[in-house]
Order: C-alpha cells, then structure tokens, then sequence
C-alpha cells in the first residue's frame, strides 16, 4: 500500500497531524519513505515529545513554502487545531535533534527528473536535456557561519553576508532540480562537478557553460552515457582543424595536457560549432562563440541547431530566481544562524522547490502545456491558500483541484528582448556596516530612566 492509499483509507485522522495539511505534498516526496529515513538514520525521538521528528522535517520544508512567516508561525499553517505553538527555543532544539541527514536522504530519494520521454521542452530528439549550474545563497551573518562558509568581499570591504556556494543538477525542461552540491563560498564549481555526475544518468545531453571546462570533467562525465554540448572559451583553447563537415562544424581532439597533444596521445574526438549572430541590438554581436559536443555525426545534431539547444541552459538560470526570489523571500534567503541548520534549511527548500515543481509538471501533463509556462509565483500562492483546505477533502479529490488550479496559470508568451545587468540604485548614504558595528554598546537603563529635563 503507498502512502495516497494509506491516507485515503483512514477513517479518523488526527486533527494535529501536519500531514493532513501537507498530505499533497506528503504523497509526491513520501511520508513512508520519510519514517524508514529517520528509523536507519536513528533520528527518531526515543520518548514521546511534541515536536515530532517526522513533524520537524515537515516543518524544514514548510519553512521555505511559507518564507514569509516567521518559524512559528510556520508551524501553526500545519498545526491550525494546536492551542499554542511550542516556543522558540524549542523549535531551535528540535532542529539540532533531527540534523541534517534525514533531510539530506529524503532529497536524495524523492528528486529525479520529472518529465517523460517526450514531453514539450524537456528533450532535444531522444535526449533529455540536464544542466549544471551554480549559485550562491546569503545566511545569517554569525561568527560561526562566516568561519565554516566564508564571505565575498574585495578589496574595498567585505560582503554584507557569509555566503554558501550552490552547484545544481537541473533537468532543464521541468526546473526540477535533481541533485546539489554545498560547498563554502571559497571553493571551486569545478571542483564540485563530480559530486554531481553520479546523479547523471544514459540518454542525457549535459549542457553547461564555460567555467566548467577540463579534460576530466568532459570523461567524467561522458562515463556515465549520456552526451555534452559545452561552451568553451573561443580564444582559450587550441583546437585542431582535422576535418570540416558538411554543416561547417568540424572535428578536433581534445587531450588531457599540452604535452599528451604534442605526443598525440590519449586524445578525445570531439566536434566543435562555431557560431556568431549579427543583430547589432542584441550583446555579443559578431563575437565568435564556441560549442563542443560529444555527438560527432552532424545529422544528430545539426550546427544550426545546435546554438538553439545550448541556450536552454538558461532555464536553469530561472530555476535559481524561482529559489532565491520566490521561495526565499526574506532579504536574506537563509535564515539559521549555525552552520547545521544553514545546510538543514538548503536541503528543506530543495525539497520544497522540487515538490512545487512536481505540482507544476503534473498541471502541465493533464493540459500538454510545457511546464516553464505556467507561473511558479502563482502556483504557489494557489498551494498555500489550498493546504488548509486539503483536510475537509478526499486527498485525490484534493490534488485534482489544486492541479486544476494550477495548470490555468499560464504565462503569457515570452518576448524576444534582452535587457543589462544593471541596478538602478548603487550607492547609500548609510556607512558601510563593519566588524565593530556588530555587537555595539548596549543601554545600560531603561529609557525612561535616562530623560532628563532640561530646565
């Protein structure tokens, strides 16, 4: 029995139970799977506690679903029958208790790509376009989470904030992000690749941009069967001429060190495109761009083609906004104070982004829309003003309507236009915050105490 079964079958649920306002959400990442976790990860509670294990996870992911909120505030969404939430304190204890493992497990288990052989955007012929990606995310600025993650800055100032360094997976026709990396600020995407090529699976095109380039990487991830379009730096990298084809791609070879490609040894046949554009009104015109790919036979991919496949790989790019702007909407996206719960809280808006995705992928099949046309802001807001309604309802009834909802949030079609990286507001007349602003003086009386009239 699965766990939609399970659910629809009881008579009698508990009022308390979150997952009756969740149960949506439960049955796409798995309530079942979520207690065989916290069982082999030995995160369950030995004595009963009102702050559950299982209720906490729960409570992680909702934090992103209602980022807005504060935490307790969270919890009353998922517990609207309790008489009073739990104080703060014992949020934070209960957190530190469930860690991070089972979060990290129940990602791992639920995220997969989502659309099926087929379906619109997600795949160029047979291949199923995936893309690797990074971003980073401000967290609360304490001593411990500066030394364990570190900060930007240069050489003006340091960065407002301690950052954590993201590196995503991401199965570009769904924005259903399938694995990540978490790495402090201070370390290398490229070195973050191979952590994330275990999760790449045959039948993939593997798009990714410029910065990830290297002979190891290309084999690493061509070990695991599927295929590469990649940018690589047009003045760079000396590639070979060996033959033109009939598209004007040609073949070259690329080897693992300039001595390995004097000698000619150990080399790797690849095909390059080169390419350009001539409207004068977009950035990059007659600038020479550069492709590389894996797949050597022109009729699989045509030259034409295949720049038009590459910039697919900026669906990822919207999937990290859907992150960062939609679902962390605090001015500072994280909001743990400690590195444990830096990392807990990440693997929690995964998983809450994910499942958003899956609602959103499941709208989009019942209509034969392409799911990056319907509107994550709005999908959201409809789930979040459907939950409390998700315990009067069947949960089939449930999910129906709130796919139903879903799918009429079309967004208009995209328009052909580009705009700069720019902000409008630079400067502030504010001082710029530093190390001895943060703990400054405080009063020594109340403020009543410390007027004085002057006579």
């Amino acid at each position: 029995m699965d766990d939609r079964t399970a659910r629809t079958q009881t008579a009698h649920p508990d009022p308390a139970d979150p997952i009756l306002y969740l149960r949506g959400l439960a049955d796409l990442v798995g309530a079942q799977r979520l207690e065989a976790i916290l069982d082999r990860t030995g995160r369950r509670q030995r004595r009963r506690r009102r702050l559950l294990a299982s209720h906490v996870a729960w409570l992680v992911i909702a934090m992103s679903l209602f980022a807005a909120d504060s935490v307790p505030m969270a919890w009353r969404r998922l517990h609207p029958m309790a008489a009073a939430e739990p104080s703060e304190a014992a949020f934070t204890k209960a957190r530190r208790r469930l860690g991070v493992a089972p979060l990290r497990e129940l990602f791992r288990a639920a995220a997969a790509p989502l659309a099926a052989p087929g379906a619109p955007g997600a795949f160029y012929r047979a291949w199923r376009l995936m893309g690797i990606d990074g971003t980073t995310l401000d967290m609360p600025d304490t001593p411990a989470n500066e030394r364990v993650f570190g900060r930007p800055g240069n050489q003006r100032a340091p960065g407002a904030f301690p950052q954590v360094r993201l590196l995503a997976l991401c199965e570009l026709g769904s924005h259903a992000v399938c694995d990540f990396a978490i790495r402090p600020y201070r370390s290398s995407e490229q070195g973050m690749v191979p952590r994330l090529l275990r999760s790449l699976g045959p039948g993939t095109l593997l798009l990714w941009d410029r910065g990830f380039f290297g002979f190891e990487l290309i084999r690493a991830a061509l070990a695991r069967g599927g295929h590469l379009l990649a940018r690589v730096k047009a003045g760079g990298l000396a590639l070979e001429r060996r033959r033109t084809l009939p598209d004007g791609s040609y073949l070259a070879a690329l080897y693992p060190s300039a001595r390995a490609r004097r000698a000619g040894r150990n080399g790797r046949a690849v095909r390059v495109i080169e390419y350009t554009h001539d409207d004068p009104h977009r950035p990059g015109a007659g600038e020479r761009h550069r492709l590389i790919t894996d797949i050597l036979n022109p009729e699989d991919l045509p030259a034409q083609a295949a720049p038009l496949v590459y910039h697919e790989r900026w669906e990822e790019e919207l999937a990290f906004d859907e992150i960062k702007t939609h679902l962390a909407v605090r001015e500072v996206p994280i909001r743990s104070k400690t590195p444990a719960g830096v990392v807990q809280e990440i693997y929690g808006l995964a998983l809450a982004h994910y499942v958003m995705r899956r609602v959103m992928h499941d709208a989009a099949v019942v209509a034969c829309q392409d799911p990056d046309r319907i509107s994550f802001t709005d999908s959201l807001r409809i789930l979040q003003c459907q939950l409390p309604e998700s315990p009067g309802l069947e949960t089939e009834v449930w999910y129906h309507r709130l796919l139903r909802e879903v799918r009429r949030q079309v967004l208009r079609p995209r328009h052909d236009r580009w705009y700069p990286r720019v902000i409008k507001r630079k400067m502030s007349n504010w001082k710029k915050k530093r190390p001895e602003h943060l703990r400054p003086p405080q009063p020594t009386k109340p403020f009543r105490d410390a007027v004085v009239l002057l006579i």
